[in-house]
């Protein structure tokens, strides 16, 4: 197969009939990009592996990376050769899928900056690249994004994006639309101006930069900027949240998913907390701090802006992904996005003009009382409101009811498969004092189980009728990503090591594997040369979830790991360091 095809298929995404429903996207059975599609599906209509043969799965290859922190990355499929990204050092590793056991092509080593390390929030995780017109591009910690021939492994752009001195890095994957990569900064732990740019995706040359805090000038905001909700509405409003220049160390980094509507021409994404998080520093709504965004991927202009979580006081973000859905509601056909947030909420939100269809809880919360879809507006819990006094068992914790690990979507059941958290914590505020390149958070925190005391809950949610239709617990937070499959066949991983497959119409476990590490990877699969499908995921446990085993951390200070090792205490009797890709397949 030569490059040229899945340049072809990328420009017939771009090209998709105006009829056609967005989640029923092209697909030649392989892996892309890590959300699969522009859509951020999931999806695959790969159906060899189905609910009455996925019991026959079996081992097909493994891959060792040789490393042993968090292994967050989606493995890309493309013309026959796997592309897996490792966490820092950022290697790039190229598999031949044409010959026995996949043997090593070519790795390349960006040489990322050893210092980056240091201002890595939560583990020196990756969460993957994109292909685009023979290229592989991805980002490396220490803030650059990189374009390396799919090839030979050899480099042929590298762009410098920001400072690890200022606290920056970046973890996210990025996305291509229409010749522009898309790439956000990570940081706001550390004080960082959160941004959004584009690059020119054949030079490397940035063609834009999108702040989230400042004047409007600098949130690439005019005219045609036009929020649903009066809330959003208002000239630099970047600036006027803010007590005084506290917006240039405001946090609101971009550094997770990104999802594009090529009929719309508009791309998502969504900001993180503010900075520090002690809120008592940072009176005001603190805009554009936890809020989704819609651009445009040539120019970075504003369309629309929806703040989810003004003044931000549980670590709450918006960055999850946005599932593009085109879905009849309430008889009248919706293009929508579908949006599970940490606050605890499931979003529907029209993705053409920012407002709320339906906003429900997935999970137990306590921390707010319900979001009004007139104003827009969650309405919070002044019980739970965090400060310089002791809060307990406010709910959900910091991760939220859902961290960044992404949900999938089946065109066949119509259900959203969520991996989700069931955790409560405890705060107390202290004064954060900025200091370059160093932490900046202000709150001493301890998480533990919610109420049921399972940690981790794996869930299918109809975004029709904006509810819950079947749910797994599971003992530890669920911090893998999903993959749905046409066989009706779910899969998701464990931190605990298992890797499982459900029934995508009742939660029925058909299958699990044993790996040797816990799992916070994104399964993929694919279409082999050989004509069968694989589904693979990397293991390797890590991230902030489990960054007491690969951190090594002590279980006896519950608040290290900003208060996630009070939860997790238990995690190293479960499992281990490790870094291995596993594939599968059916005999």
């Amino acid at each position: 197969m030569k490059r040229t095809f899945v340049a072809g298929l990328l420009s017939t995404l771009l090209l998709w009939p105006l009829g056609a429903q967005i989640q029923n996207q092209p697909d030649d059975g392989q892996w892309p990009m890590a959300a699969k599609n522009y859509a951020s599906t999931r999806y695959s209509t790969l159906g060899q592996i189905n609910t009455s043969n996925v019991a026959s799965l079996k081992l097909a290859w493994t891959f060792s990376t040789g490393l042993t922190h968090g292994h967050e990355a989606a493995p890309l499929i493309v013309n026959n050769t796997m592309y897996i990204v490792t966490p820092f050092p950022n290697y790039l590793y190229a598999l031949d899928l044409t010959k026995p056991g996949a043997p090593m092509r070519w790795v390349y080593q960006p040489d990322p900056e050893p210092s980056s390390q240091g201002v890595a929030c939560c583990d020196t995780v990756n969460r993957g690249g994109a292909y685009w017109n023979g290229k592989i591009i991805y980002n490396t910690l220490d803030v650059q994004t990189v374009a390396v021939d799919a090839n030979t492994g050899k480099e042929i752009w590298r762009t410098k994006l920001g400072d690890i001195n200022l606290g920056e890095s970046i973890t996210m994957a990025p996305v291509v639309a229409k010749g522009v990569v898309l790439v956000g900064n990570s940081g706001g732990e550390f004080g960082v101006r959160g941004w959004l740019a584009g690059l020119d995706a054949e030079s490397g040359k940035i063609k834009w930069r999108a702040y989230a805090t400042g004047p409007d000038k600098d949130v690439l905001i005019d005219a045609n900027f036009k929020p649903f909700y009066s809330k959003d509405r208002g000239t630099d409003l970047g600036v006027k949240t803010w007590p005084g220049e506290t917006w240039k160390i405001g946090g609101a980094a971009a550094w997770s998913w990104i999802s594009y509507d090529p009929t719309l021409d508009l791309f998502y994404y969504g900001t993180s907390n503010p900075g520090p998080w002690n809120p008592e520093q940072r009176p005001g709504d603190n805009k554009w701090s936890s809020t989704l965004f819609a651009r445009r991927p040539e120019t970075g202009e504003a369309i629309w802006a929806y703040q989810i979580s003004p003044h931000d006081m549980h670590d709450y973000d918006a960055v999850n992904e946005n599932i593009l859905l085109d879905l009849t509601i309430n008889g009248q056909p919706r293009k929508v996005l579908a949006h599970p947030d940490r606050n605890g909420y499931l979003y529907i939100i029209d993705r053409a003009t920012g407002e709320v269809i339906s906003a429900q809880t997935f999970g137990y919360v306590n921390t707010s009382e319900g979001v009004d879809v007139k104003t827009g507006l969650i309405k919070w819990n002044p019980t739970k409101q965090t400060g310089y006094n002791t809060v307990r068992d406010a709910c959900p914790a910091p991760p939220g009811v859902k961290d960044w690990t992404p949900s999938a979507f089946s065109p066949k059941t119509g259900l959203i498969y969520i991996p989700h958290n069931n955790l409560c914590y405890e705060s107390q505020a202290t004064q954060a004092n900025y200091i370059s390149g160093t932490p900046f958070v202000g709150m001493t925190v301890r998480m533990y189980a919610g109420p049921g005391g399972n940690r981790g809950v794996f869930s299918a949610w109809d975004p029709v009728q904006a509810k819950t239709v079947w749910s797994v617990n599971e003992l530890f937070p669920v911090w893998s990503g999903a993959l749905a499959t046409a066989g009706d066949v779910v899969f998701y991983g464990t931190m605990d090591g298992w890797f499982k497959a459900v029934d995508a119409r009742n939660g029925r476990e058909l299958w699990k594997f044993k790996t040797g590490s816990g799992i916070i990877g994104q399964p993929a699969t694919y279409k082999g040369p050989d004509g069968k499908q694989y589904v693979a995921v990397l293991s390797g446990v890590g991230g902030w979830s489990g960054a007491i085993v690969s951190g090594g951390l002590n279980a006896v200070d519950g608040t290290g790991a900003l208060g996630f090792v009070n939860a997790m205490s238990d995690l190293g009797k479960y499992t281990t360091k490790g870094g291995m890709l596993y594939v599968f397949s059916l005999p």
